[in-house]
């Protein structure tokens, strides 16, 4: 199964029968980083009439945890929880802060809000995928290199990161990892003769999806 993150950390507000939700989402990387947001946004909004919240951190292990915060039990950090949930979302703490309006919502009307209040605030956010990505290299006469990278840089499936010209033209490209095999066959294929990538490092990039994954 995939897993997304947060492109960014945002902060959105949602007013229901006059109260006002605020949510605030940020990226973590442990459920330290996760606690230590929860306490930074309750001592930032410590006048507030209540402070929710739900993490999901990491994957394989997976730390799950939400709070209702003084909310009748389930109407709040569980619908928070169900959102990143639902949108497979890893790496990420909410908080909403509400302060009451003097209209009671009853419990579904908490349960939607506290929803929305995350849905809206992913979707401001938006997603972005971890990638696994390499860089390759091959080699090429130097003479005949110009008519290689006019090819190179039309297609896809790859990006030219570097030329290093000596006796002959070292060309680093930069793919995900899994497109390697594929790139190889390309190269050899589109150049006829036999083109061999050499794998320089990996790295972990991330892709942008399309916002909130809505």
């Amino acid at each position: 199964m995939d897993s997304f993150v947060i492109t960014k950390d945002v902060r959105t507000e949602l007013v229901v029968q006059k109260s006002r939700f605020i949510c605030s989402l940020r990226r973590v990387r442990t459920e330290a980083e996760a606690q230590a947001f929860i306490r930074e946004i309750k001592k930032e909004f410590w006048d507030a009439t209540h402070n929710c919240s739900a993490y999901i951190v990491g994957t394989s292990p997976r730390a799950e945890r939400s709070n209702d915060d003084g909310e009748p039990s389930g109407t709040a950090g569980s619908p928070m929880l169900e959102v990143l949930r639902q949108k497979e979302i890893c790496n990420t703490a909410a908080v909403v802060t509400r302060y009451f309006g003097g209209i009671k919502l009853g419990a579904g009307g908490l349960t939607r809000t506290y929803g929305k209040a995350v849905s809206e605030a992913v979707r401001a956010a938006g997603l972005s995928r971890p990638v696994r990505m390499g860089q390759y290299r091959f080699s090429w006469p130097v003479e005949d290199v110009g008519r290689v990278l006019n090819q190179l840089y039309r297609q896809p499936l790859f990006k030219v990161a570097d030329v290093a010209y000596g006796n002959r033209a070292a060309v680093l490209l930069d793919m995900r990892e899994e497109d390697s095999h594929r790139a190889e066959a390309w190269l050899t294929e589109t150049f006829s003769r036999p083109v061999e990538l050499e794998q320089v490092r990996l790295y972990e990039a991330e892709e942008a999806v399309v916002p909130g994954r809505e």
